[in-house]
């Protein structure tokens, strides 16, 4: 195997490795870097916006960190080979920016928010709409156990036993704005995916 060969047959695990990696360097700063890092409404305003991407890689301590890194390997574990790295990438900042810049404007009671659920709803929904458009269709059952927890969230609050496991409060409307980030980016990545794939084939 060559070198190049190699780097292609790794390139899917690249994105949840340097999430990994990057979310347990801040957890290991302490509450110092986490408060320079996390989602603050007040700084943001103030001009501090690489804080829009930053706070999904900060965590209210070591078991909300577990959560999300778990969650964050299930997604790649179901789907990581679907997509590229760019196209993960892409799926990544629509969600990353739709969790932080819907709370920014729809939701200005919440003074700061950390973690990476909610960019790893997005994800997951990137993950079941790129399967399913590959003729996987029992992924279905995927999709509406993803909405109806987004339903139930909405209406009764975060699932019982989430908040005492990750230590402090759920912002269950940053799990809708990722998830809608996410069916964003797949809007974006599919066509283009489809295109490139009609012209290699013909």
């Amino acid at each position: 195997m060559t070198a190049a060969e190699s780097h292609s047959k790794y390139a899917w695990l690249y994105l949840p490795s340097c999430l990994t990696l990057l979310s347990l360097i801040i957890a290991m700063g302490g509450e110092r870097w986490t408060t320079w890092l996390r989602y603050d409404r007040e700084a943001i305003l103030a001009g501090e916006y690489w804080r829009l991407f930053t706070a999904h890689l900060c965590h209210l301590g070591w078991p909300h960190l577990i959560m999300n890194i778990a969650g964050l390997l299930l997604i790649w574990a179901l789907f990581g080979r679907l997509l590229s790295l760019g196209a993960w990438l892409t799926v990544l900042c629509a969600s990353a920016l739709a969790v932080s810049g819907d709370l920014l404007w729809f939701d200005p009671a919440i003074r700061w928010y950390v973690g990476l659920s909610g960019v790893l709803h997005g994800l997951f929904i990137a993950g079941v709409i790129t399967s399913i458009s590959r003729g996987e269709h029992s992924e279905y059952l995927l999709l509406a156990f993803v909405i109806g927890k987004l339903a139930w969230e909405q209406r009764y609050g975060a699932l019982p036993g989430s908040e005492s496991f990750a230590g402090g409060h759920v912002v269950v409307d940053a799990h809708l704005y990722g998830a809608l980030g996410g069916l964003l980016g797949t809007g974006i990545i599919l066509p283009w995916r489809n295109l490139f794939t009609r012209k290699r084939s013909g």
